[in-house]
């Protein structure tokens, strides 16, 4: 009987495989097909005069600006020079802030005193429009990286925070109680039952943040700076260039894109443990 259901299984597995591959395959039509008729439409409507393609650009004339700066530069130096500026910011910004998160949202989700304690004062931090930081990091800090790594920071620290204690807070206290009776030190218990039991939530953050972080780059470089994607959005929109903003709209979102991907492939290596939830929903 248990072999007859073990062939059964080995069976199954062939065909589960293949629908989940059909299915990722029927996905990426789709995403490209709703693509083309956007742009399609957007491209047609500005041809015809149904939208103003001074105000909104039009695809071909967006790609024929990134083509541009792409061979001839930009009005700041060259293109490549002002996506690593932005990545570096972000990048600077998101591991401080997600360190720094997962540390406190740690320690705080674990000692129910100093939650207590500072429990009010992250509240109210939290409640302050982060983005309105940008300028006075700009006046203390200056044009230069550190203002930009400041926001992305502060955008980061809250989502990664509020997650990382969550996941603390959600730890399986059976566990927690069998690990002490099995004499493990509270070191001893945080890394090995309620680290793994929280990573999943902190995991989860690090797709949302990272947005934040880029979102942080590139408004402080859009409040003052003297580089980056930010600065060249503004330039554009300094001399009405429409397709200018739109093309450094693009280049965020594949920078954006490649990240989610890279933080997807680190999720699924880091969590091979969890079982399949069913169909992915891109979310």
């Amino acid at each position: 009987m248990t072999e007859a259901r073990i062939t059964q299984a080995e069976a199954a597995a062939p065909a589960a495989a293949e629908r989940l591959a059909r299915r990722r395959r029927l996905v990426a039509v789709l995403q490209i097909a709703v693509l083309v008729v956007v742009l399609g439409a957007w491209e047609l409507c500005s041809r015809t005069g149904i939208v103003d393609p001074f105000f909104f650009g039009m695809p071909s004339e967006v790609v024929q600006q990134i083509r541009t700066w792409i061979a001839e530069g930009t009005s700041l130096g060259p293109l490549w020079v002002q996506v690593l500026v932005t990545l570096e910011e972000t990048l600077l910004g998101f591991a401080i802030g997600a360190l720094l998160g997962v540390l406190f949202g740690v320690a705080l989700g674990r000692n129910q005193l100093l939650a207590d304690v500072f429990g009010i004062y992250i509240k109210i931090a939290n409640s302050i429009p982060r983005v309105v930081l940008g300028s006075i990091f700009v006046i203390a800090l200056g044009l230069g990286m550190p203002s930009k790594v400041a926001l992305g920071v502060v955008m980061v620290f809250f989502v990664v925070f509020g997650n990382a204690f969550q996941g603390v807070r959600e730890a399986d206290r059976n566990l927690i109680a069998n690990a002490r009776i099995l004499g493990a030190s509270p070191r001893q218990v945080t890394w090995s039952v309620i680290m793994p039991s929280a990573l999943g939530w902190i995991l989860a953050s690090l797709h949302v943040s990272f947005g934040f972080a880029l979102v942080g780059a590139v408004v402080g470089e859009f409040l003052g700076a003297r580089q980056g994607i930010g600065l060249l959005i503004a330039t554009a929109q300094g001399a009405f260039n429409a397709n200018g903003v739109f093309a450094a709209m693009f280049i965020l979102a594949v920078v954006a894109l490649a990240a989610e991907s890279l933080i997807t492939l680190v999720e699924n290596r880091l969590l091979k443990w969890r079982p399949n939830q069913g169909p992915e929903t891109g979310f």
